[in-house]
């Protein structure tokens, strides 16, 4: 699959480069952040090695980093893409001073609507664990509808099993509530 960028408003989301593993670096410092998504890119080197992995797109997995007027903000990707299924998964983080803007449910819109159009997705996913409420209040306002609690389902950095929500957003679901509808950010539907 090859890399796309899109535009949110003042966002841009773009394909990850080399370049960025300072920033990612400095982003997870943040011990929220750090929470959910464990402690990998705390160095410099461990910085590299995540971006070796999720900078080259694959048919199963697309990421980007969020940019506001150059500066990373935040992290989106859309994963465990199954064309079979035509569904796929979505994860994100911001960093601690671009919190409580709506970044993360304005991008998690974008890429959702990418997906269906670009991927012809019909559902994607999002899973967070319990006590991740900042993520409750994304999934919602990104359009999301809850369709569960997974017991003791998710490993995370802490070493412990938590539980978790499930929610997922259909292709046909009417759009988000609370100004989050707009032209997509990229051009018209492509044929299969």
């Amino acid at each position: 699959m090859e890399p796309v960028s899109l535009s949110v408003d003042e966002l841009v989301l773009r394909p990850w480069r080399d370049d960025d593993a300072e920033a990612l670096c400095a982003a997870a410092q943040d011990p929220l952040l750090r929470r959910w998504n464990g402690e990998e890119a705390t160095t410099l080197d461990g910085a590299r090695a995540r971006l070796a992995r999720i900078a080259g797109w694959t048919a199963e997995h697309c990421s980007w980093a969020v940019e506001d007027g150059g500066v990373l903000v935040g992290s989106l990707s859309l994963h465990e893409i199954d064309r079979v299924q035509d569904e796929g998964e979505v994860g994100y983080w911001t960093v601690a001073a671009a919190r409580g803007r709506g970044i993360a449910a304005r991008c998690t819109d974008a890429v959702c609507r990418w997906g269906f159009s670009a991927l012809e997705l019909d559902r994607v996913q999002l899973f967070h664990a319990v006590g991740n409420t900042a993520s409750a209040r994304v999934a919602v306002k990104a359009g999301f509808t809850q369709e569960g609690r997974l017991r003791r389902s998710y490993r995370y950095p802490d070493g412990m099993k938590h539980d978790e929500l499930l929610w997922s957003r259909l292709s046909d679901d009417p759009p988000p509530r609370g100004g989050l509808e707009r032209p997509p950010p990229w051009g018209p539907r492509s044929a299969r």
